[in-house]
């Protein structure tokens, strides 16, 4: 959350310092290297949807379900007040809002969400010598998806991602898209990969 929506601020607060796509760019990285270094600590789980799609398949409990969401949304809040301290002026703190209708971004956030999901799912599931690289894989994904839908819909993907700047900035009127949509993608895509495997 630091470096990806503390990006999007920068590029705000100094218009031209920063390469065109550096959020996207921030994205992507820091989800490679977290995973990286916390993968084999925790799962690097850094996305509720994600969390609450493992509990559904019976990867983990709800139990933890419930618990990486609430650490999860701790940093996320952390990581906004943060940015709130520095740039105290800044009005969205990086939060996520659709550039054009809600429905557009509603359904652009299922879609983007289902196929991050269903990657996870599928590399979870890879061989060792492909699950080797997830965390670069991953990270791919999710930063060609906000390069792609960033100046969409804001390519959120992560509940926690986008409630945390929407209630440290106090800009609410978007934020079900974001707390809905993802979880629905997930779903679906849960769906799609128990199909493909005929789990039970």
């Amino acid at each position: 959350m630091i470096f990806g929506t503390g990006t999007v601020v920068v590029n705000q607060q100094f218009p031209g310092m920063l390469f065109n796509g550096s959020g996207a760019f921030a994205f992507g990285v820091i989800v490679t290297l977290m995973i990286y270094a916390f993968g084999k600590t925790s799962g690097a789980n850094m996305n509720p949807a994600v969390s609450f799609t493992f509990a559904w398949l019976k990867k983990h409990t709800y139990r933890d379900a419930v618990l990486y969401t609430i650490f999860q949304t701790a940093g996320a809040l952390s990581a906004s007040f943060t940015l709130h301290f520095l740039f105290p002026r800044n009005q969205f703190l990086g939060g996520t809002l659709p550039a054009g209708s809600e429905m557009q971004s509603f359904l652009l956030e299922i879609f983007l969400t289902f196929l991050l999901i269903l990657i996870v799912l599928l590399l979870d599931h890879a061989s060792p010598k492909i699950k080797k690289w997830a965390a670069v894989l991953i990270g791919l994904v999710v930063g060609l998806e906000a390069y792609f839908a960033g100046p969409i819909c804001g390519a959120s993907m992560n509940p926690a991602r986008s409630l945390a700047p929407a209630m440290v900035s106090g800009q609410l009127q978007h934020l079900w898209i974001y707390l809905l949509a993802p979880f629905i993608g997930a779903f679906l895509a849960a769906i799609v990969w128990k199909f493909r495997f005929k789990l039970k």
